[in-house]
């Protein structure tokens, strides 16, 4: 149970964004499934829709950034070339999520602000060199090709991730390793499939 004003409203935010996505859910319903007696307590603990978003993210973040960093740790030690076990430190932090407290409606919030066609989070945060998904781009840059690169098949893999993370989220399933290890697999051959001639052309131009 919840402890706090804060943590009820991000619980009810959670859960509320696992069942419809975060922007078909309004303040005034986070509010009241929090059981909130003051209309604007989302603006009082957190300055508004955003602070809340911020609130959300930051709960979670913090396990798959520990995950992601211990995993691309190991691969580093082994000292071994093997994009796949690169491609699954992209996929099995995130992945972990799927059956953590609250863990479906963050899913569900990543994807949505991944999926924005003007994204309301700053993109030049993924170029922060502490972040675990900066350090993830940098180690998969030499597999890749220089097309690859341009097409921006990094975030386009980050951004497929979470959308099929979240989808299985709304399953209820609860056994995800087959899901994982497949999802594991399209992110592999995402990031290394042909760049044909017709493609190419168009990038030259």
């Amino acid at each position: 149970m919840p402890s706090t004003v804060p943590d009820a409203l991000i619980s009810a935010a959670e859960r509320l964004f696992a069942e419809r996505g975060s922007d078909a859910v309004s303040l005034r319903e986070i509010n009241a499934a929090a059981g909130a007696t003051n209309a604007s307590a989302i603006q009082y603990h957190f300055g508004g829709r955003r602070g809340l978003l911020t609130a959300v993210l930051a709960k979670h973040e913090v396990d798959v950034e520990r995950r992601r960093h211990e995993m691309l740790d190991a691969y580093e030690h082994r000292g071994e070339t093997d994009l796949r076990a690169l491609c699954a430190a992209l996929v099995e932090p995130l992945a972990a999520e799927l059956a953590a407290d609250g863990g479906p409606g963050y899913l569900q919030l990543v994807s949505d602000l991944y999926n924005q066609p003007n994204p309301t989070f700053d993109l030049s945060a993924l170029d922060d060199r502490v972040a675990s998904y900066a350090r993830w781009r940098a180690l998969v840059l030499p597999a890749l090709s220089p097309e690859a690169v341009r097409l921006h098949r990094r975030f386009d893999s980050l951004r497929f991730t979470v959308s099929e993370l979240a989808r299985r989220a709304r399953t209820g399933r609860e056994d995800h390793r087959l899901f994982i290890s497949q999802l594991t697999d399209l992110v592999t051959a995402l990031l290394t499939a042909p760049v044909s001639d017709a493609t190419r052309r168009l990038l030259r131009r």
